[in-house]
């Protein structure tokens, strides 16, 4: 599962560490390099670009450490130029003009390798997608944004270089799933999560995920078009399921005594807010990808 942003609690009981140290007689900038690393591996990584590093050289040094960028959760920051975030780093480091892709590639500079988690925005590209693919070998979670066709194409290449990939999450479905379906089963033998939002998901999409994909334990369906023939397949086919999101879908009652029934054995079923039919009396063959990711 993605790692969780720090809350602002943590963020602001690191900012006091100073003044608490100094009141104790101790000097805050002699502090271990390796456990200064250790403690900022819990900041977001906001704090890490425009807080920390100008508290002192120390601290400047620890947040550089490869260890503090093993997470990259770039959907947490606001890259819009006008936002917060954007106009301190600006300020902080001196730079006359800020963008995601340039925060990019610091961010992958300085995770030296060892990244094991990227989750892009939506301001993210298949440049950004292809430095990843060559730079943070190690990945283990990858949450991408709504990509071209174009762009999909290009996926089956980059996902099969992330041999430690175990959770995928995708922003809608990939014209091409079930090619990358079979991509993954054949590349990345440690792969246990799939998420796909706010998509129609077809009886192909649910064979691949089948045929590829058996050994999941987690699926995340969260309001997709589903159909309650598609659902049935999921839960007869996908034995070794622990958690099935398929709230708010469009495609069968949430209450249906049929797939409860079948999915007695998943431990984490949810299916709260599912209808046959959405307000508007669209069925899930009714309507397509596109229509599902403006709802």
């Amino acid at each position: 599962m993605p790692h969780e942003v720090p809350s602002p609690s943590t963020t602001q009981t690191l900012a006091t560490l100073p003044l608490l140290m100094a009141d104790g007689g101790r000097k805050w900038e002699g502090m271990d390099m390796d456990c200064l690393a250790i403690i900022f591996s819990k900041l977001s990584l906001d704090d890490l670009t425009v807080s920390i590093p100008f508290v002192c050289r120390s601290w400047s040094a620890a947040a550089c450490d490869p260890l503090c960028w093993k997470f990259l959760n770039l959907r947490s920051l606001n890259f819009m130029p006008w936002s917060s975030f954007a106009r301190r780093f600006t300020d902080q480091n001196s730079v006359s003009r800020f963008s995601f892709a340039g925060f990019m590639k610091l961010a992958v500079r300085r995770s030296g390798g060892v990244a094991t988690e990227l989750q892009l925005p939506e301001l993210g590209s298949m440049e950004d997608l292809i430095l990843a693919s060559n730079k943070c070998p190690r990945l283990r979670t990858l949450t991408l944004p709504k990509l071209t066709s174009d762009n999909e194409a290009e996926l089956p290449n980059l996902l099969s270089k992330w041999e430690n990939l175990n959770h995928l999450q995708f922003e809608s479905k990939p014209s091409n799933f079930s090619h990358l379906a079979s991509v993954i089963s054949h590349n990345c033998k440690d792969f246990k999560e799939l998420s796909i939002q706010s998509s129609s998901i077809k009886k192909e999409d649910v064979s691949a995920i089948i045929k590829d994909l058996p050994k999941l334990r987690t699926l995340d369906l969260n309001r997709c078009f589903l159909s309650k023939e598609e659902l049935l397949m999921i839960l007869e086919g996908c034995r070794e399921l622990k958690r099935l999101n398929v709230k708010d879908c469009i495609g069968f009652e949430a209450e249906d005594e049929e797939v409860i029934r079948k999915g007695w054995r998943i431990k984490d079923l949810e299916l709260e807010g599912s209808k046959m039919v959405d307000e508007r009396g669209y069925e899930t063959d009714e309507c397509d990808d596109q229509y599902v990711h403006v709802i």
